[in-house]
């Protein structure tokens, strides 16, 4: 039904003394007359987000859907970059994120209004396939309203955003960040009982790389991690240090 590429990788690590990495799966899909972004990633990312779209043959005019599966920064503010695109979002999540107050958190309260407002929201109630061959189901926990995507294919995938961050949660259980702790636990065993009834399913999660389960039904890592920063730790511009991220991850 669609082709499926990851065009940034999503990192399963925060910041020691820099706030949050912020670094999110985006991903895109092609197909059924529809070019698809799910998730749209940070101010930090546009840069790479602009190469990895020219590098698949995608000019933002192209993209005809921005599908959301939560609010925060990370996931979401990008949708302005795509001004021909249909913006989507739970309903439960768009209804709880306009009515929170400013405050030190990863709700990007100026865009959620213009979210609120814009005619080219569309609201997405839990069970609804709101595409073709794309389901929401409800994940509630990191968010109230946040969603998974199960997008019917072969094998069939399922973009989990942040109800299931990494294969750190999906194996521990336990979620780094949440509103609700037992209503993440709720959506993580979500997760695990929707792979289970498709074993070759192929998990996207938030901050991770995909997933799919190995032979003893455990997860396991679909491609290979790319993750560096190059610094300037001298006096000359044209020598960097390059610190390799995906060292001990794999």
């Amino acid at each position: 039904m669609y082709r499926l590429d990851v065009l940034v990788q999503g990192y399963p690590g925060r910041s020691v003394c820099h706030g949050g990495l912020g670094w999110s799966t985006i991903a895109l899909l092609r197909g059924e007359g529809r070019v698809i972004l799910v998730d749209v990633g940070a101010f930090g990312v546009r840069k790479e987000l602009e190469k990895q779209l020219s590098a698949h043959g995608v000019a933002p005019a192209d993209v005809t859907d921005v599908v959301l599966t939560h609010a925060h920064y990370d996931h979401s503010v990008n949708y302005t970059l795509f001004p021909a695109a249909t913006v989507w979002i739970g309903r439960v999540e768009m209804d709880w994120a306009r009515h929170e107050p400013p405050g030190f958190n990863p709700l990007p309260e100026l865009y959620v209004q213009d979210l609120a407002h814009s005619a080219r929201v569309r609201l997405v109630e839990a069970g609804e396939t709101f595409l073709p061959g794309l389901t929401a189901i409800a994940a509630p926990g990191h968010t109230p309203g946040c969603l998974l995507f199960r997008m019917a294919s072969q094998p069939p995938v399922l973009f989990t955003g942040d109800a299931a961050k990494n294969r750190a949660e999906l194996l521990s259980l336990r979620t780094d960040m949440t509103m609700d702790a037992e209503a993440s636990l709720a959506s993580l065993e979500t997760v695990w009982r929707l792979w289970r009834e498709a074993p070759d399913m192929i998990v996207v999660p938030g901050h991770d790389l995909s997933l799919r389960l190995d032979a003893e039904g455990r997860p396991d890592y679909v491609g290979e991690r790319k993750a560096a920063i190059a610094a300037w730790f001298g006096e000359d511009l044209s020598v960097t240090t390059t610190i390799n991220l995906t060292k001990g991850m794999e």
